[in-house]
């Protein structure tokens, strides 16, 4: 099982995002706080989990936290302040977001900006390690995925139903024959470079 927390008595809070990847749609971050002694065996990595189960882990998060929040950042600023800014802005406007101010905040990653005054402790694989992180972690994919599955019901044809933006195979064919949609980030390469054959 995952660990509770970093420190006996802080308020923390987990942070992680969704969607650093994808050729199109928005960045999305997460952010949890849970009681101190917290528990959840089946709590884990977003990206561990299948979709059935990040679901129903999606609704004992959202009914166990202290509070949580979800917060994006749209295609179009991530082309204006480049993906890692983008992510760390996410991250910012959830923890905005919640009712209570944090003492700690929990990042999963080794790279953060810093958020107000408040401290913060930088955790590779974070979400496999901490039970906040991983709620961020799941809040964040499920929002994201089904911000995707509706933007595809708009935009047919590039698969984000079930690629949800990221550069696979039948998402590049579609730029490729289609063209980018509004949504596509810009300042990605959308397609890969071509090689001349002589």
């Amino acid at each position: 099982m995952l660990l509770s927390s970093f420190t006996p008595d802080k308020i923390e809070v987990g942070c992680d995002e969704a969607g650093r990847g994808p050729l199109a749609g928005p960045v999305v971050a997460s952010a949890v706080i849970f009681p101190k002694d917290y528990k959840n065996k089946l709590l884990d990595d977003s990206k561990k989990l299948t979709k059935a189960n990040r679901e129903l882990l999606e609704m004992e998060v959202k009914r166990d936290a202290i509070c949580w929040a979800v917060a994006e950042v749209s295609h179009t600023e991530i082309d204006s302040i480049n993906i890692l800014n983008a992510s760390f802005l996410a991250m910012h406007r959830a923890i905005e977001m919640l009712k209570e101010i944090p003492e700690l905040i929990l990042v999963d990653g080794n790279r953060f900006k810093p958020y107000q005054k408040i401290p913060y402790e930088c955790i590779v694989k974070g979400d496999g390690k901490y039970l906040s992180i991983a709620g961020a972690s799941i809040l964040a994919k499920t929002y994201r995925d089904n911000l995707m599955e509706e933007a595809a019901l708009k935009y047919p044809g590039y698969g984000w139903e079930t690629n949800a933006g990221y550069p696979t195979q039948k998402h590049r064919d579609a730029i490729k024959a289609l063209g980018p949609t509004p949504l596509h980030r810009m300042s990605f390469r959308l397609l890969p470079e071509q090689l001349d054959i002589f």
